[in-house]
């Protein structure tokens, strides 16, 4: 008895099983990219609108991470060096150099990232005007120094302040106590009273020239708000020096 083929014929379907998941991944991954693009954008509008300049913030932000990223390399290279016995001794006192100075450079970049977070969030200084504290940093000439002043605000709303800040340095000559107006001593300033115009922070800096034979002690800083509204915040700094100035305020 003839069997008919028919009945025994073999249907052949291709499933595409995994289009679903492609699908499903394309689509999450465009929602990341518009969620990422809407949070770059938002802040964006965020430091715009503050008259932070964004380029310079996120420059800051690279920077800081390739140090952290050449921290870890240097660790990782000063790590094979000591496991060395055999290694110069020279060349591993250049690495924890290196390794120092990267690291040095990495904490002043967050001090800057810092600053200006701090500027825009609440809470972060001190309420209403402020003044940070003032940098010196000796130069090659005897008696000459560069300095940097920061004034601040933190509120709410950030209203256009100004006002007026006086600085004086205070110390010894020939045994008597002196003190000298900043702005008499640094050609970088124009007169003794600095006006003050910024909405989050001004940062007043320069060189200036100690008389010869003035030891300083002090440095009291002055600064006065008119408007939007009355305020003064006044500090005395002792006279320190530091190797180089930081990132904030630049």
């Amino acid at each position: 008895m003839a069997v008919s083929t028919d009945r025994y014929r073999t249907v052949i379907r291709r499933y595409h099983v995994r289009h679903r998941e492609i699908l499903v991944l394309a689509l999450s991954l465009v929602a990341a990219l518009v969620l990422a693009a809407g949070f770059m954008l938002g802040r964006e509008a965020a430091f715009s609108g503050v008259g932070v300049d964004p380029q310079r913030y996120r420059e800051q932000g690279a920077e800081l991470k390739r140090a952290r990223q050449q921290i870890i390399e240097l660790e990782r290279e000063l790590g094979v060096y000591e496991a060395r016995h055999e290694v110069d001794r020279a060349a591993l006192e250049l690495v924890r150099r290196e390794l120092a100075v990267q690291k040095d450079h990495a904490a002043g970049l967050e001090e800057g990232i810092r600053f200006y977070r701090g500027l825009m969030a609440p809470g972060e200084i001190a309420q209403g005007l402020s003044l940070r504290p003032i940098e010196l940093v000796g130069l090659e000439e005897p008696n000459r120094f560069g300095f940097r002043i920061v004034a601040q605000q933190e509120a709410r709303k950030h209203r256009p302040v100004q006002g007026e800040l006086y600085a004086e340095i205070q110390g010894e000559l020939n045994g008597e106590r002196r003190s000298f107006p900043l702005g008499d001593l640094s050609n970088d300033l124009e007169g003794t009273i600095l006006p003050l115009r910024f909405r989050y922070f001004q940062s007043i800096e320069g060189q200036l020239t100690l008389p010869e034979g003035f030891e300083p002690q002090w440095v009291s800083v002055v600064a006065s708000m008119s408007s939007p509204r009355k305020a003064e915040a006044k500090e005395q700094y002792p006279w320190i020096l530091q190797e180089k100035f930081t990132h904030v305020g630049k």
